[in-house]
């Protein structure tokens, strides 16, 4: 309130600021300007784009310029540099690192990621750093202290489906359930009816893969690739790596492969940690640009321009930092149980094809067969690694002889072909041939045997033959079955079974090769693909995509008895999941083998066991259907009857619940239609 003039103001006594006497101030500047004291400048302000990189090469004033050409060369694939630092001492030699200042951190990020540990050569191993990272290593603390201990997690079990007791095999089915929408089911493989694990829907965009052990499924998506595994299927990792659209997994698990559109860009990744191990840039997917693995993971190699390039996975880079140069390489392959390559190389004037067996890592050739008037080669190893066959396209050719012998023609008459067996088991690898005038439709080996099978003559009226190689001996051929109509071979994966099908009538024989019976022949109509399951005992069938009407699948027995028949709206794929191979040792095996009558009494009362309970529960659940009817039904007469007397005042109280039973209320009415009426003039 204002006072009048010349009255005295009166004034409250000022507050007294001062500490009081002993206070101790206890708060400290974070707890009180925490988020002021954020905005201290420090040293490493400014330097989050820069990065150091050590162990360069020391080089003096001569050399230095191809030093710094090849330094930035490598470096400015990671984004725009700035800056480059080399410290020299007073000789002007530098010092063995540099520093290197990028437009924006990502780049510095991107350039650490990609090029720490890269080899510059034989003798210079690249370690890159951020420069802001020195202040996080200089902030360890001097005492240490022990780490607090964790709780533990208990790991899903990646390896639980090998312990069912009855060795039931577990498979997946996917299909379209809506347009844009994919099922996919899990399933084990129960009698008399499968028993359902999972059922997903939108589990990937297109289509699944299981590794080669069946420890992991994986699925596709927008975004990446994901890998699933455990007994509920949870996920194990995944792999950004956009709009992938074919994945490779190497044989024993360790490593995934993710090809992009097209195949334009190829990534290694390791499957448990998720870590990217090595990428590639290929001008588009060919057979010639997939990525090929040795047996044990310990090496993956792929064809470049006249070029096998072997990566060692323990560094990925380059085995021995150089390529193998072969000129008119035409393709290669594993050996599935040896480090062993079998690669070809294509005739040229005067100069013979040939296959050679390569040794790795010591790269000494084992083994090298020339070829001459030579059309194609296909590579095909036995899955035991005990032979290799290579399968030779030759051009039949004859001289016609001119006055100048140098001026002579080559005519080309046609086509045979040669297949050329390795015996990798023996001394010096000795090769055979068999020689086949017809048309070769279909080859392949049994997985676990010495026999191999050969499709050959015109599809409509083909013959199958099957030769037999043992060590010391050439191929012998052992039967020979003609006027067969098929195009395809599918042995089990035990061997002995053998399917012959045509996938274009979609009919099916099952041939037992101990004596070349043939145990049954079936159809399945526009049948496109054939699935034998790990343990040899079921096929399975399936027609995708050709008729919306018949898609579905088959499943059989290894004699051809069919089991089921499924037919699923939009079905796209059936797989069985893969079996790692066994632990037991061939001579376990072989006692197995002879000793197996003696557990076939328990497994035949087990199969009648499992019937008699099956039939139990059919039994039980038609009862259940039954009374459930009869119960329905009381219920709807018992409301039928209560409601008549309402019938009754609707019908004018006339009771025509009986009408139709009583006789003496039917009339009877006979009436004539004419139908048609025809005229025949007689002559």
């Amino acid at each position: 309130m204002a006072k009048k003039k010349g009255e005295e103001q009166d004034f409250e006594e000022e507050p007294n600021f001062d500490d009081p006497e002993g206070f101790v101030d206890d708060v400290s500047d974070e707890e009180l300007l925490g988020d002021f004291l954020k905005q201290k400048p420090c040293e490493s302000d400014g330097v989050e784009n820069v990065i150091v990189v050590d162990n360069i090469p020391i080089v003096g004033a001569a050399r230095f310029q191809k030093l710094n050409g090849i330094i930035e060369k490598l470096f400015k694939n990671a984004g725009t540099i700035v800056n480059v630092h080399y410290p020299k001492d007073e000789e002007d030699n530098t010092k063995g690192y540099a520093f290197i200042e990028y437009k924006n951190q990502e780049s510095a990020e991107e350039a650490v990621k990609s090029l720490n540990n890269h080899r510059l050569d034989k003798n210079y191993k690249l370690l890159v750093n951020r420069f802001s990272d020195f202040q996080k290593y200089s902030d360890i603390p001097k005492e240490w202290s022990p780490p607090q201990p964790q709780p533990y997690k208990v790991q899903n079990d990646l390896y639980n489906f090998l312990v069912e007791p009855d060795a039931q095999d577990q498979f997946c089915v996917v299909s379209e359930t809506i347009p844009g929408s994919v099922q996919v089911q899990l399933c084990q493989n129960t009698q008399p009816e499968p028993t359902v694990l999972q059922k997903r829907e939108r589990f990937t965009d297109t289509y699944v893969k299981w590794s080669p052990k069946g420890t992991y499924i994986v699925t596709f998506h927008k975004q990446g690739v994901a890998v699933w595994g455990g007994s509920n299927f949870v996920k194990v990792n995944k792999f950004p790596h956009g709009n992938a659209q074919f994945v490779d997994i190497s044989p024993c698990e360790q490593y995934l492969v993710t090809y992009g559109p097209n195949g334009q860009k190829i990534v290694i990744w390791d499957i448990r940690t998720g870590a990217e191990k090595r990428a590639f840039v290929s001008d588009g997917m060919s057979n010639a640009s997939m990525l090929r693995w040795s047996h044990d993971d310990r090496y993956v190699a792929r064809l470049v321009d006249n070029q096998i390039q072997i990566y060692d996975t323990t560094t990925f880079f380059l085995l021995d930092m150089k390529s193998i140069k072969v000129e008119g390489i035409r393709n290669f392959s594993w050996s599935p149980t040896d480090n062993i390559i079998a690669y070809w190389v294509a005739e040229e004037v005067d100069v013979p094809a040939k296959v050679t067996l390569m040794a790795i890592p010591k790269k000494t050739e084992l083994r090298t067969k020339n070829l001459f008037n030579v059309a194609d080669c296909k590579i095909h190893w036995q899955k035991s690694g005990d032979y290799l066959c290579v399968k030779v396209d030759r051009f039949s050719k004859s001289k016609k002889e001119k006055k100048d012998k140098k001026d002579s023609d080559v005519k080309f008459l046609g086509m045979f072909y040669n297949f050329e067996i390795f015996h990798m088991r023996e001394k010096d690898i000795p090769v055979d041939s068999v020689e086949v005038k017809e048309t070769i439709l279909a080859f392949a080996w049994e997985p676990v045997g010495s026999k191999f099978s050969i499709i050959h003559g015109e599809p409509a009226s083909a013959n199958v033959s099957f030769y037999e190689t043992n060590k010391g001996q050439e191929p012998v051929l052992v039967k020979k079955l003609e006027k067969k109509v098929c195009s395809h071979l599918f042995w089990s994966p035990r061997g002995q079974f053998i399917v012959l099908a045509n996938l274009q009538m979609g009919t099916f024989e099952f041939v037992d090769t101990n004596d070349f019976s043939i145990m049954k022949t079936g159809d399945h109509y526009r049948a496109s693909e054939v699935e034998w399951d790990p343990t040899g005992r079921y096929v399975v069938t399936g027609t995708s995509g050709k008729a919306k009407e018949d898609q579905g699948y088959y499943m059989w027995s290894f004699q051809g008895r069919i089991l089921k028949r499924v037919n699923l709206k939009n079905f796209m794929l059936f797989l069985w999941r893969p079996r790692p191979p066994t632990l037991l040792s061939e001579a376990k095996q072989k006692e197995i083998r002879k000793n197996l009558k003696k557990y076939y009494s328990q497994f035949e009362s087990k199969d009648r066991l499992r019937m008699t309970r099956a039939s139990k529960e059919l039994i039980e659940k038609r009862a259940k259907l039954r009374e459930q009817f009869t119960e329905y039904r009381s219920k709807r007469i018992s409301e039928w009857e209560e409601q008549k007397k309402r019938r009754m005042q609707l019908r004018n109280n006339i009771d025509t619940d009986t009408l139709e039973a009583d006789p003496d209320n039917v009339e009877e009415e006979i009436v004539e239609i004419l139908v048609r009426e025809d005229t025949t003039i007689i002559e």
